[in-house]
């Protein structure tokens, strides 16, 4: 079912209003998004890399050539999208995707029933030379924000991922509605991030990107995302440290780390059964 994008805005800013966080979790299997929904989640998304990190391999395995992102996220909505209640869905979009014509793609995604999009694979998680080839062979993020901007103009929600100061101004002026500062992977569980940032390091780094956001339009809603937040704890000391930022968006956090936590829990409670 599709959410205005002014009504989720409405839900999101009557959240912030009465202090709490916006919570937004990564949806890889129609479980996930039905107990998520259940749980109070704000937002779901469907990303590519949900169908791997739920098929226990990297999340990073969404960002390389083992799938179609696009086709993979529409594949996902008919096993997440019928279960979904009264949440909003977005889809995680392939901006980049040299095979789509991006406004006719958008339509289809809003017809499904998707609420709005966010930008993933993203290459905003590559750097150095292959970031630099990337942008100069037209894979690079511009097309993201020009995804976004499209998206917007359809009165689609938008929730990009920004990762530098510059992206972060880029999307602002795509119009951008919910901007998730993304400070790398995350690091926790059997196959999270084995490089990241420090908690300080994070939230010295959201800030940054939230006061660039901030000084262009001062209303808007911002939130983190990856690196070292992952757990509850870690993500409630950082939101005390960053009062202004809104929220959290959990992909792993929210569906890989307790699946693993709990199967492995339940299997080991069979197994000290005394017979």
């Amino acid at each position: 079912m599709t959410i205005p994008r002014l009504e989720i805005l409405s839900r999101l800013r009557a959240q912030v209003a009465a202090g709490k966080p916006i919570i937004g979790c990564g949806a890889g299997t129609g479980i996930s998004a039905k107990f998520a929904e259940a749980g109070g989640a704000d937002l779901l998304i469907i990303y590519n890399s949900g169908r791997y990190r739920m098929a226990g391999r990297g999340s990073l395995s969404g960002l390389f050539a083992y799938g179609d992102a696009n086709s993979i996220v529409m594949e996902m909505a008919g096993e997440v999208l019928p279960v979904v209640q009264h949440t909003p869905v977005l889809a995680g979009v392939n901006g980049t995707d040299p095979f789509k014509i991006m406004p006719h793609f958008l339509r289809q995604v809003k017809d499904i029933g998707f609420s709005g999009v966010q930008n993933f694979p993203t290459a905003g998680l590559f750097d150095g030379i292959m970031r630099q080839n990337m942008e100069a062979t037209g894979l690079g993020y511009d097309k993201e924000v020009e995804m976004i901007r499209l998206a917007h103009d359809m009165d689609l929600f938008t929730s990009p991922y920004v990762f530098n100061v510059d992206e972060a101004r880029a999307m602002v002026a795509a119009g951008a509605d919910l901007l998730v500062c993304h400070v790398g992977l995350t690091t926790a569980g059997s196959i999270g991030a084995a490089v990241a940032m420090t908690l300080d390091e994070a939230i010295s780094s959201v800030m940054t990107m939230a006061d660039a956001i901030w000084s262009l339009r001062a209303d808007a809603l911002v939130i983190c995302h990856g690196g070292p937040f992952d757990e509850p704890e870690n993500v409630a000391i950082a939101l005390k440290q960053m009062p202004k930022i809104a929220g959290f968006y959990g992909a792993s956090s929210a569906e890989r780390l307790p699946t693993e936590r709990a199967i492995r829990a339940q299997v080991e409670a069979f197994k000290a059964i005394q017979r």
